[in-house]
């Protein structure tokens, strides 16, 4: 294995000379090889200073799974969005006791809250090339299932090395479909509590009706804490922990952020597909986005009408549906870009630009082999043809089989198949490193399941199900169904729940340790309904894992003929987004979303107030409207803007898993959170649109001014401007 050092400059086969600032999610190796686009655009630390990866100002930058954060104070303080906390304040709400609604301010650190047990913050450590292991050991795999398997194989082998030292989490990442892997290891501190969180009428104002738009007024940020062992290290919760105290942590800018700027964006963002074949695109413009998303809006109208009726749903629910709510916004935006800027059209010419330059002998590519990379890419379209072929049968047996209480109830079945086999051939996630995650999941259930809610959701899948053709069908789901009507799922799922014993979590947990042979002798009907489920979920996974294998055979040499074309283009090259760590630059300013309209790169306290009407979610509190009334601004005032700015825009790539990524200024000072793109923008998920890709990020200003004037939390604010001034 070649360890990368984290602050060296190594050499990027993945980019080519040229470079453009505004596109692109940049991997920490290549920040040297762009640093004349990063001073171009403002940048006033050497890119070799933001290569260390352990050093000033990314050691400072965490990711919790799913969002990023970073640390803000020598005490642990992390700043996140409040919508990557919302799951935290969710769990720590009742009907009685609503945190989302009346905000969280813990006046001592002994008043915070735990976040949950799953609940994470990981601290980068080191990251090691990979790539001649994992190629190795898929060499000579005989096929696609052969070298999915070999590939899981050799990965857990590598993670388990990885986490041979108490304390940490290590994950493997792959670029460009395969050519490249890589093994993060990171310290993973288990002990996260909510610190501060402001109430949904700041946090998420404008709700769903702003979301993805601008201009914007929100507060979406929210203040964890982290938490070790006295010995310093990694400890599940105890009264008897400790802040941790990190080597790192960002200062509150101390020069006023003004547009045209330089800001930068340390992140993990979670997935693009701008590498994705024409043919993959098609189908989700064409069915995932429109037909998916229609059922996200179907299951959301269910749990809405649900929860006006019961309290007790409408909170259980609440984090799962703003997250439902995300995805078909988000979805609905993508395809009104598309048509926006043609992208079916645009994706098809830039795949039909690399196939005829294939054709014509890939002139100046050096060890490309074009015959390779063409029969790559037919292989790749038979692949995406065949998964089509039953594309609604693995949305409705994914949604039926893997939520809520039956979810839950067969990850219990998997757990006790898997541990019958030594710890490094039981399949992902099921592992000794992976039961922690599972307990904290079987707890946290209770908080998040309404029986009542779930047959409602259980009855909507299983209605389409119903429907699916007699070859797709299982078994043990028709017996359920019955004919299909409406009356007779409703009969069978009242069968299945009343009469088992396993919606409480002390009954769940009971099972962890349980083998199959123990849950096989079970008459519980969710236990032998998962236990039948079991071969026909575990030859769908194979089937999976056999079309991944084969895409890791054609997928690499494809996109290096992608690649290729590219460089000879004078373009550049960045692998998709995947969760691993990134870096995207830019600058402040607004756009011009439509003829004779332009959008100026600040929103102002006033803006704020003009958008409030008493009624959610434009509930602004009447303190902070006070405030913003009678112009108390202390010091967070804008000179140029004349009030404190609230949220701002740039023109920097980023994408869903940047939300809480700290906005940094030309010394890597705290200006801000990310959290959201504007409407014009989602599309470039697939394909990029330079001229309306924009960030809104929420301006640190605003934090302050929230926690001195609109939500006080005047020990918070001094904790930051403490941490400002610390060495």
């Amino acid at each position: 294995m070649r360890r990368l050092p984290l602050a060296a400059a190594v050499a990027a086969t993945l980019i080519a000379s040229a470079a453009i600032a505004r596109e692109g999610m940049w991997v920490p190796q290549q920040l040297p090889e762009i640093a004349g686009p990063l001073k171009d655009a403002g940048l006033e630390l050497s890119p070799e200073q933001l290569a260390n990866l352990t050093g000033d100002p990314m050691g400072a930058v965490v990711a919790l799974g799913g969002c990023t954060a970073s640390f803000v104070s020598p005490n642990g303080l992390v700043a996140t969005n409040h919508h990557c906390a919302y799951g935290a304040i969710q769990l720590n709400s009742t009907p009685e006791k609503n945190l989302m609604a009346t905000g969280f301010n813990a006046a001592t650190p002994a008043d915070e809250v735990s976040a949950g047990p799953n609940a994470r913050v990981f601290v980068m450590d080191e990251i090691t090339d990979v790539t001649a292991d994992m190629r190795a050991a898929i060499a000579d795999a005989a096929d696609g299932l052969a070298r999915q398997n070999a590939l899981e194989a050799k990965q857990k082998a590598l993670i388990a090395a990885c986490e041979s030292e108490a304390g940490y989490r290590c994950t493997l990442y792959s670029f460009f479909g395969g050519q490249t892997f890589r093994l993060f290891r990171q310290m993973e501190i288990k002990d996260v509590r909510l610190a501060y969180a402001p109430p949904s009428s700041i946090g998420n104002y404008g709700g769903e009706i702003d979301n993805w738009m601008w201009p914007r007024h929100t507060g979406d940020f929210t203040f964890y804490r982290a938490y070790v062992g006295p010995d310093g290290k990694p400890a599940a919760f105890s009264k008897d922990n400790v802040p941790y105290r990190p080597k790192h942590w960002l200062k509150l800018a101390d020069q006023p952020l003004e547009a045209g700027d330089f800001v930068m964006v340390a992140g993990y963002p979670g997935q693009t597909n701008r590498y994705a074949l024409f043919d993959e695109f098609q189908n989700v413009a064409g069915w995932q986005y429109p037909v998916v998303g229609q059922h996200l809006k179907n299951v959301v109208a269910l749990v809405e009408a649900a929860g006006k009726a019961d309290k007790d749903v409408e909170v259980k629910y609440a984090a799962t549906i703003r997250g439902w709510q995300n995805a078909m916004k988000n979805w609905d935006g993508q395809l009104e870009g598309f048509q926006r800027i043609d992208a079916l059209a645009t994706k098809q010419a830039e795949e039909q630009a690399v196939l005829d330059w294939l054709r014509a002998g890939a002139a100046g590519a050096e060890g490309l082999d074009a015959k390779v990379a063409l029969d790559a890419h037919a292989a790749l379209e038979a692949l995406a043809a065949k998964a089509r072929e039953t594309r609604e049968r693995d949305l409705v047996l994914g949604q039926v089989g893997n939520a809520g209480l039956l979810g839950s109830v067969r990850q219990l079945y998997r757990l006790a198949v898997e541990k019958a086999k030594p710890d490094l051939e039981r399949a992902p996630g099921f592992q000794q490193r992976d039961l922690p995650g599972i307990e904290g999941g079987q707890r946290q259930l209770e908080r998040r399941y309404a029986r009542s809610m779930e047959m409602q959701l259980m009855a909507y899948w299983l209605g389409h199900y119903a429907k699916l053709p007699a070859a797709q069908r299982v078994p043990a789901l028709d017996a359920i169904v019955g004919d299909g009507s409406d009356a007779a799922i409703k009969a069978g799922l009242e069968t299945l729940y009343a009469g088992t014993q396993l919606e409480g979590t002390d009954a769940r947990l009971a099972l962890l340790t349980a083998d199959k042979a123990t849950l096989d002798a079970s008459t519980d009907p969710m236990v032998k309904l998962a236990a039948a489920l079991h071969p026909t979920m575990l030859a769908l996974e194979n089937e999976a894992k056999s079309r991944g294998g084969d895409s890791l055979l054609h997928r690499p040499a494809f996109l290096a003929a992608v690649q290729a074309y590219r460089k000879s283009k004078g373009g550049h090259v960045y692998p998709d987004a995947n969760l691993s760590l990134r870096i995207t630059f830019g600058n402040v300013m607004g756009y011009t979303p439509r003829d004779g309209v332009a959008y100026t790169p600040f929103t102002t306290l006033e803006g704020l107030a003009a958008k409030a009407t008493g009624t959610e979610p434009f509930d602004a509190p009447q303190v902070q409207l006070d405030a913003i009334r009678e112009r108390r601004h202390g010091n967070r005032a804008d000179a140029a803007l004349g009030t404190v700015p609230v949220n701002f825009l740039s023109d920097l790539d980023i994408t869903g898993g940047n939300s809480g990524s700290p906005v940094m200024d030309a010394r890597g000072r705290l200006v801000g959170l990310a959290f959201d793109g504007n409407w014009e923008s989602v599309s470039s998920n697939w394909v990029f649109d330079p001229k309306m890709t924009r960030m809104i990020a929420v301006d640190s200003r605003y934090m302050m001014w929230t926690m001195e004037h609109a939500y006080p939390a005047p020990q918070f604010v001094k904790e930051l401007e403490d941490a400002a001034k610390a060495r």
